[in-house]
């Protein structure tokens, strides 16, 4: 009798379980650079192509052109075997999705802002720090995108890790509806809660962007407005970045480039302290079977102080053994100004110590990796 009880729910469950699905995915980048500067620093990195991940991502069909999605994604530093993302568990990408047939999607959780969609998917090196990558604009490790990781940023923005929203990049406590798309154009708006009782505005971040793909060309337009009310002024974020992207891609031949702009909307601030800024990257690719060849320039500088700017320069090469594994390298100079990082100049991640000084920050990085996905 518990026999065919069990057989029969099995039989009921088994139309559910068949409209289901669930698969773990992942991504193993590892690379070796060898930089010089002031002095000069051999290190091993994780993720030069794509960031290094472990992931779930399911999917169920619930009838009538509706579906029920989710992400969860870790991020992982190879090198080390530490979780990336300042150890957060699925600090990559951690959310629920609703799919409808007529008004477009409906998602909830962490997730990334058009800020990441611009400089990652129109880049030759993606957000990554390897090459003359967006990552010399900044927006990552440190959020403020014209400073970059060598600016001084105020500690208690979102992106800095605080318990606020998490932005720019990947905001936390977020709510996103994307559209259907209509003759190539969809549109996505963001949310992200800075769940701070009584700050609702000032603890917030708004994302809106618009996506044109068709006849080989794709373009983005994105604007995000991030706040972080501090205890003072110098702990205060308040900024809003634009961001432009596009690329073009015909026969064996593919370019991009973007342009980013910050404009530093905190009161109070004394004329010329600003940290106002813009960025720009170009980049392109030519592929001959199973071989890539790229390149690709990036510039930045803040608008309020002179001699700010940083000029990034890049020849790439990828081997394609397979559809899923690769081997890269990058040859990048990074040509830095007197007052570009502070002084310290800037690079495609934060400077080690003792790799620049004042009046000698310029750098050369030449990287070979290996990238894996499964």
């Amino acid at each position: 009798m518990k026999f065919a009880l069990g057989a029969v729910a099995l039989a009921l469950a088994a139309p559910v379980f068949a409209q289901s699905s669930v698969n773990i995915y992942g991504v193993i980048d590892v690379n070796g650079s060898y930089t010089k500067g002031h002095s000069s620093l051999i290190r091993e990195n994780s993720g030069g192509l794509n960031g290094s991940r472990l992931g779930f991502k399911g999917s169920e069909d619930l009838g009538d052109g509706y579906k029920a999605n989710f992400v969860l994604e870790a991020g992982i530093n190879v090198d080390t075997g530490s979780s990336a993302q300042g150890g957060t568990l699925f600090g990559r990408q951690a959310y629920g999705e609703i799919v409808t047939p007529t008004y477009g999607k409906f998602s909830a959780g962490r997730q990334y802002s058009s800020i990441y969609w611009a400089t990652d998917g129109f880049s030759e090196t993606g957000a990554n720090p390897t090459g003359p990558s967006p990552f010399v604009i900044g927006g990552y490790g440190g959020y403020e995108p014209v400073r970059g990781n060598s600016g001084a940023t105020p500690a208690t923005q979102p992106g800095y890790g605080s318990s606020l929203n998490g932005g720019p990049v990947r905001v936390n406590n977020s709510f996103r509806y994307t559209s259907p798309t209509y003759a190539g154009v969809t549109g996505s708006v963001l949310y992200g809660a800075g769940e701070v009782t009584g700050q609702t505005n000032q603890d917030r971040l708004w994302d809106g962007s618009i996506r044109y793909t068709n006849y080989g060309v794709d373009a983005l337009v994105s604007y995000v407005d991030d706040r972080a009310q501090g205890s003072s002024l110098a702990n205060t974020a308040d900024f809003a970045t634009l961001t432009l992207a596009a690329q073009y891609a015909w026969d064996a031949y593919h370019v991009e480039g973007g342009y980013l702009h910050v404009n530093d909307k905190r009161s109070g601030l004394a004329t010329g302290t600003a940290a106002d800024g813009e960025g720009f990257w170009l980049g392109g690719d030519y592929r001959m079977g199973n071989h890539l060849f790229k390149t690709q320039w990036v510039q930045n500088k803040q608008t309020h102080l002179s001699d700010s700017t940083t000029n990034a320069y890049g020849l790439g090469y990828q081997y394609d053994f397979t559809k899923r594994t690769a081997l890269y390298s990058w040859l990048t100079r990074f040509q830095n100004g007197s007052n570009a990082g502070g002084g310290l100049g800037r690079y495609n991640t934060s400077i080690p110590t003792g790799l620049t000084t004042v009046g000698d920050d310029n750098l050369t990085e030449f990287t070979v990796g290996f990238r894996h996905f499964f």
